[in-house]
């Protein structure tokens, strides 16, 4: 029997995605990209039922990258089908309405720092390392690595990292600002993802997915277009059981139970 390179595991509101190629380091063949898709695909569409995904990893490291091996027996075209899947599947993940978490453990290169980076949050081991090196392979980071780094820590230091490959400890993707936090082991840094998944599994999940929406897209545009984009998410919780739910629950001094209706 096959085994899935892709797993899903659910456990009340919270989503697990695991990447399950452990003997070949999660490294991002074209099946496992297709697999990843179908089920970032299936959870974006339960919203109701799935609040909070971690993005995770069976065995030492958390991605390799593109497969390398299934790279070299490809022609151009392949590649090019490839670079598509791998960037389609990670601009997906990022549109998803639900929070992600990644948690990164032993380390994560190439597509699979970028798979990290499609995420909200990042939590990572101590002796984790992750680096965009692609240039270091004669080629360019292809699955969002050029845009999203940027976006998140400013043009010239993204700049740095992209051009020398460099690989970075946790510790300094903390100081960069790249990850939320770093723990000693993984469990410890999923633990410390799943509180963060608590968190926010407590409050409107509709509002939490409008607020996500507005950050995300008032982020790269000016201030008033952002102001406006909010207005706009905002419109859309007004009608919303879980708003009325909030204020009955104030009023009547208890915690809200909200529906994501």
């Amino acid at each position: 029997m096959e085994t899935e390179t892709v797993v899903l595991e659910r456990e009340q509101y919270i989503a697990t995605i695991k990447l399950n190629r452990p003997n070949e380091l999660n490294a991002l063949n074209y099946a496992t990209l297709v697999r990843l898709g179908e089920i970032v695909e299936e959870i974006a569409q339960n919203p109701k039922d799935i609040r909070v995904v971690l993005i995770a990893a069976e065995g030492r490291a958390f991605c390799a990258g593109a497969d390398l091996k299934e790279r070299r027996t490809l022609n151009e075209q392949q590649v090019r089908r490839n670079v598509r899947k791998i960037r389609d599947v990670f601009s997906a993940l990022e549109r998803m309405p639900q929070p992600t978490i990644a948690v990164i453990n032993g380390f994560a290169f190439g597509g699979g720092f970028e798979l990290a980076l499609a995420c909200d949050f990042r939590f990572a081991v101590r002796d984790a390392k992750m680096g965009l090196t692609e240039v270091s392979l004669g080629i360019i980071p292809g699955a969002g690595g050029t845009q999203r780094l940027p976006r998140l820590i400013g043009p010239s230091k993204a700049k740095e990292l992209i051009l020398t490959a460099r690989k970075i400890t946790a510790a300094e993707a903390y100081e960069y600002g790249i990850l939320n936090g770093v723990s000693e082991t993984v469990e410890e840094a999923r633990e410390r993802a799943r509180v963060l998944a608590e968190e926010i599994i407590a409050n409107a999940p509709l509002a939490v997915y409008q607020a996500k929406y507005a950050i995300d897209k008032g982020s790269s545009v000016d201030l008033q277009t952002g102001l406006d984009l909010e207005s706009k998410a905002y419109e859309v919780i007004i009608p919303t059981k879980d708003r009325v739910e909030a204020l009955e629950a104030f009023r009547e001094k208890r915690k809200p139970v909200f529906s994501g209706e």
